[in-house]
């Protein structure tokens, strides 16, 4: 079965800047925005004491991060196609640099959780970005540039780690924060100075509606899944938010298929190709962090265990940052596959490394650098599979839905690392070994969560190889 690119809307104009600088702006900015995702997990444990609260409200400070940059991804790309996507990117720069400061300056939750909500806010700014290059990249330059840029959703994590470890290890937990809005700071300009300024804004109005119905639908279903170890599965918090989030999610889409200028528009977003590349979004999405927490506890699991490598928290992340570097590294190769194969190939090519990469996991896990080469190939492969994802959406989606339709590829892979979240937790609770005060995971329950990983990617190729060819013209 054969499908034809949509109808697009005439190219965007206004002032056109150098590609390369263009490209490297954004990177930069997807890359600061994602570091935010996992900058406070050196101090996780100890967010309890230096935000005096309990540890069960600190654990909100992750948590709400995550789900602010899973409702803002769809919702900015929403913005960006009416609006104009230079715009849209500057105030998810702006909304950093304000978040950032926020919690430099915070020493109690409530302020905490408002700054790392905006930061979480700012994560729009990878979905857009990604829409923009098409405009304003030429062609022999805008895959590989959407490849870098949607890997920094992934780079950004693996690099943020380490970084933020030697941080806190050699200065204050503040200064975690004052680096980001630094960062923010040269991110914004740099947006406002550099990255073209073109009309491509299509018009119509805000469904606002719409976006609070997703948002409703997303908080409840994303709370639930990411706290529902800690409230337990068959509590009634639990089963309220997730019923209550699925119920919402289903309104929301009887909704958006009645109303003139939806923020989704769901005929498009339940074509076949758009369908299948949102779904092995999904399982990449969960292979991909279950990765990012499994070889944190193993490479720390004290060495007494017979299993544990009994490394530190920096010496984890040292351990761990190359990965990072290697998914970055292969955005241009994927770039070049897609050019040669296409991005239906290249995405199911993504998947089998990144599974392959857990079945290498399953026999070889008994010294940091066997951990090391599994995390360099998964990182392989997430670096593949993400720089096809966006190249398939937009292949199949018309421009004036280009923002909107990554933003919902983007959302589906934060839905797919929140339910992976939750699942290696649970994995990693069933069984267990006493050791000194402390319950730890022990070795079945490790190799189950590869097995688990490896599945996920390889559903992910099958449904990467059900996306329908599409027919290119001579």
């Amino acid at each position: 079965m054969t499908t034809t690119a949509p109808s697009t809307t005439p190219p965007a104009t206004g002032r056109i800047g150098s590609p390369l600088l263009t490209v490297a702006v954004l990177c930069f900015g997807g890359l600061t925005a994602a570091l935010t995702q996992t900058m406070v997990i050196p101090i996780q444990g100890e967010l309890g004491v230096l935000l005096r609260t309990t540890e069960a409200n600190a654990s909100w400070v992750v948590t709400a991060t995550l789900v602010a940059g899973a409702v803002a991804m769809p919702i900015a790309g929403r913005l960006g196609d009416l609006f104009g996507k230079q715009r849209v990117l500057v105030v998810s720069a702006a909304l950093l640099v304000l978040g950032s400061l926020i919690c430099a300056l915070s020493d109690t939750l409530a302020p905490m959780l408002a700054g790392r909500m905006l930061q979480g806010f700012a994560m729009g700014f990878i979905p857009v970005g990604i829409a923009l290059m098409r405009e304003v990249v030429p062609p022999q330059y805008a895959g590989t540039g959407m490849a870098a840029m949607s890997a920094t959703l992934g780079v950004g994590g693996a690099i943020g780690l380490p970084l933020s470890a030697w941080i806190v290890q050699d200065f204050s937990w503040h200064t975690l924060f004052w680096v980001s809005t630094g960062l923010a700071v040269l991110m914004t300009a740099a947006v406002v100075l550099l990255i073209p300024h073109v009309r491509d804004a299509v018009g119509g109005r805000f469904d606002a509606v719409g976006a609070l119905g997703l948002s409703l639908g997303l908080v409840g279903l994303l709370v639930a899944v990411s706290k529902g170890n800690d409230w337990g599965w068959g509590s009634g918090r639990t089963l309220g938010l997730l019923l209550a989030g699925v119920l919402v999610l289903v309104a929301w889409g009887s909704y958006e298929l009645r109303v003139t200028d939806p923020l989704c528009d769901l005929r498009v977003t339940v074509r076949r190709p758009v369908l299948l590349t949102n779904a092995a979004a999904l399982a990449i999405g969960f292979g991909m962090m279950a990765q990012a927490i499994v070889v944190p506890r193993l490479m720390q699991a004290p060495e007494e265990t017979g299993y544990g490598l009994g490394q530190t928290l920096l010496e984890t992340g040292l351990w761990m940052a190359p990965g990072g570097l290697v998914m970055m590294a292969f955005s241009p190769i994927s770039g070049r596959l897609i050019r040669a194969l296409g991005a239906r190939v290249t995405l199911m090519i993504g998947a089998a490394v990144l599974g392959g990469g857990y079945v290498f996991a399953i026999f070889l896990t008994d010294a940091p650098w066997q951990l090391l080469v599994f995390n360099c190939i998964t990182s392989a492969g997430i670096g593949i599979g993400y720089a096809a994802m966006p190249t398939l959406i937009l292949e199949s989606v018309p421009l004036t839905e280009a923002g909107s339709g990554v933003g919902i590829n983007a959302l589906m892979r934060s839905v797919g690392t929140s339910i992976s979240s939750a699942v290696m937790a649970a994995i990693l609770t069933s069984s267990t070994i006493t050791f000194g005060a402390y319950e730890l995971p022990d070795e079945t329950a490790f190799r189950a969560c590869f097995v688990v990983g490896a599945i996920a990617a390889f559903v992910g190729v099958l449904l990467a190889a059900a996306v329908p060819r599409r027919r290119t013209a001579a």
